[in-house]
């Protein structure tokens, strides 16, 4: 990795980043609000490794380019209920990243104080 690499990141994924959204920008207004907002709540969700969830967001930017030129209406993308669509999306790349790691340490500090307070811990 250069030295310029290093103090402003990867050029590549950068590069990969704007022609996601040049993807996007480009899909007709229904579809682009769609995408706009999966790409939102992903991001919110938890994307951690930056090369999976770009190859996620060309997959997404794919899945919409194809609905809009078939004509498919948005609701038959991402079914009844966006929010299992966007999670099941997600965890095809892994999942949500540091709400899984959270949820276990959620977990694990649970049962440690369990262990506390039951005497097994000490």
């Amino acid at each position: 990795m250069s030295l310029i690499e290093k103090a402003i990141g990867d050029f590549g994924n950068k590069r990969r980043w704007r022609q996601y959204k040049t993807r996007i920008k480009a899909l007709p207004l229904p579809y682009r609000t769609a995408a706009q907002a999966l790409e939102r709540y992903l991001l919110y969700f938890g994307a951690t490794e930056g090369d999976i969830w770009l190859t996620a967001y060309e997959d997404l930017a794919e899945l919409f380019e194809r609905a809009s030129a078939e004509g498919m209406p948005i609701r038959e993308v991402v079914g009844s209920d966006p929010v299992d669509f966007a999670e099941a999306f997600a965890a095809n790349y892994g999942g949500a990243g540091w709400i899984n790691k959270e949820k276990r340490r959620l977990a694990e500090t649970l049962d440690h104080a369990e262990d506390l307070q039951s005497g097994a811990g000490s």
